[in-house]
């Protein structure tokens, strides 16, 4: 079983209502899919490689190689013990945002430049994306990116960021894992992950299934807040990372969020009783309206755990 792959090139073609239906398709049934086709060139893409690539060699490797988590699990092997690795991640990552521009890696050349077109077309991706699923919803043109700017219709307030993130190879992969399970806080997040070296699985129907690496494709998923927005129409899914024995999984994901100060609530159109295409959907209220930094303080300790009880947990305005 894959995930699905939609050709974006298609969208504003004689196919439209086809590829609306696949991304809805998308959005509904399995939280991700894979763009090909999505407009950014072939080039940038092959710039972005290398300088993440590069970056990982000269500013980070050092650092990962004496890092805790290494050192745990060198610690491990060396008792051999049949124990696991809980609660760390073998991850190398750091954030960049247009926020902390000053502490981008500085060494690397072409990284600053490279990743400041690449966030830009990324940003018109997400742009666009919520567009789509505002038509998908029946909501107003902009309606999920005017929600995430706190109801503004000019200021942009929405927090876009994006993760760099290498997971080198594992001299014990059965003994901890690449990156935990778990979901998205925010709204949406699309991902340049490796060509070649897999590792990342979503959790469908109770199986992990393999996102199937695809040279130059565009993973894109749901977070809690589309949750949130479309009131349970596009849940956001619990994916992970495995560790791999070889080669070096690189991973950069970004993410259209919320401002922090952003109120968040289903939208009203989808409280409205509505059958689609013979599909009854759930009218009833089901997450509470809240302020999304009020959500971030509820996720950050408990990121890895059940998702249900964070919507419970946060305080409802």
């Amino acid at each position: 079983m894959a995930i699905p792959v939609i050709d974006f090139s298609k969208l504003n073609g004689e196919e439209r209502a086809k590829i609306m239906a696949q991304i809805a398709n998308g959005c509904e049934e399995w939280g991700f899919f894979q763009l090909v086709n999505h407009g950014i060139s072939e080039e940038l893409l092959e710039k972005v490689k290398k300088v993440a690539s590069g970056c990982y060699k000269l500013e980070r490797e050092e650092g990962f190689k004496n890092s805790k988590t290494v050192k745990m699990l060198d610690e491990l092997v060396e008792k051999n013990s049949n124990e696991r690795l809980e609660n760390v991640d073998w991850e190398d990552v750091f954030l960049i945002s247009d926020d902390n521009e000053n502490e981008w890696p500085s060494k690397t050349a072409e990284f600053k430049e490279t990743m400041k077109q690449y966030r830009a077309e990324l940003k018109k991706l997400a742009e666009t994306l919520m567009e789509i699923m505002d038509e998908n919803l029946g909501l107003q043109k902009g309606y999920i990116k005017r929600a995430f700017n706190g109801g503004e219709e000019e200021q942009e307030t929405a927090f876009f960021g994006t993760k760099v993130s290498h997971y080198p190879p594992c001299p014990k992969p059965e003994k901890v894992i690449g990156l935990r399970a778990h979901t998205d806080a925010g709204g949406v997040i699309l991902l340049f992950q490796d060509d070649k070296v897999g590792g990342l699985q979503i959790l469908k129907n109770n199986e992990w299934i393999d996102v199937q690496p695809l040279p130059n494709s565009i993973v894109i998923n749901t977070g809690d807040q589309i949750e949130v927005v479309s009131n349970g129409r596009y849940k956001s899914v619990w994916h992970r990372v495995l560790a791999i024995p070889d080669g070096n999984r690189r991973s950069i994901a970004s993410f259209y969020n919320p401002s922090l100060k952003a109120t968040i609530s289903p939208a009203p159109e989808l409280l409205e009783e509505k059958v689609d295409e013979g599909k009854q959907f759930n009218q009833e209220i089901v997450y509470p309206k809240f302020v999304f930094g009020d959500y971030m303080s509820v996720y950050v300790r408990q990121k890895f755990l059940p998702k249900e009880p964070r919507f419970q947990a946060v305080k409802a305005v």
